[in-house]
């Protein structure tokens, strides 16, 4: 894999970051379990959770029962599942078949309903207004045309309603990590990988007058790391990390989440 860079997306064929998605599963290398088995999606679940330990705590998954929750790039619908859970009413798009059967697999192990559909973010099967809430964690960074995915995202969305969108921090810890150590950062060899820094979002997220960007995502013990890179990582770096007060260092943080609202 290359080390981190900023790579852009225009020209990229939407058929070939399709067909890069259909052959492979974000975090599947943590599990043991057959895919689209109850154990699998388990694994995925609570590797995802403990990795970014900070997105219970900004998105409140069980806040918007009867609500109209669309995620734009499901994927297996981990994250997903828990707006359903909170009793929301739930659809999954992604451009890949692979991940909406994997979606449906999941939800049907979980008792959850929702709907799914093959879409490319930016030509939603949606009218205007017909959702409540829109939820896109890491695909701005993989997408052609990310900025067409926040205008359809506005189009779609009620006066009044709500999204939240992630991307990669150019100027982040793990940014320069990977720069420093030389190791690739996950699917940078994807079609499209795009790190921005956060005036570049702020600037693709300009539909929205209501904008609140937060950069999150810090070292956390990960059992995936071993030999002398995983011991520098998990003895070293995750408790210089967590001993800095995190107002010091929050701007460099690897995920840029951004909260927008439409206007009522």
């Amino acid at each position: 894999m290359r080390a981190a860079a900023a790579v852009a997306g225009g020209g990229t064929d939407v058929r070939t970051v399709r067909d890069y998605w259909n052959t492979r599963i974000h975090d599947a290398h943590v599990t043991t379990h057959p895919v689209g088995s109850a154990g699998f999606f388990d694994d995925l679940e609570e590797y995802r959770f403990d990795k970014l330990d900070y997105l219970p705590r900004l998105v409140n998954f069980a806040g918007y029962r009867d609500q109209a929750v669309l995620e734009i790039g499901c994927g297996a619908g981990i994250d997903l599942a828990r707006f359903a859970a909170g009793g929301a009413r739930v659809v999954g798009v992604d451009l890949a078949d692979a991940a909406i059967d994997l979606a449906r697999r999941h939800f049907g192990h979980r008792g959850l309903a929702g709907r799914f559909a093959v879409a490319d973010g930016t030509d939603l099967p949606f009218a205007d207004g017909a959702v409540d809430v829109v939820y896109c964690h890491g695909v701005l960074p993989y997408a052609p045309d990310p900025s067409g995915i926040v205008r359809e995202t506005y189009r779609v969305l009620r006066p009044g309603g709500e999204a939240v969108f992630m991307a990669y921090n150019r100027h982040s810890w793990l940014a320069w990590l990977s720069r420093g150590l030389r190791v690739g950062l996950e699917h940078s060899d994807a079609p499209v990988f795009r790190l921005v820094s956060r005036s570049e979002l702020d600037g693709m997220l300009s539909p929205f007058a209501q904008r609140t960007i937060v950069a999150e995502r810090f070292p956390v013990p990960s059992r995936l790391h071993s030999g002398i890179k995983g011991a520098i990582y998990n003895r070293a770096l995750v408790p210089a990390v967590r001993a800095v007060p995190r107002r010091w260092i929050q701007r460099w943080g690897w995920h840029l989440m951004a909260f927008c609202r439409k206007p009522a």
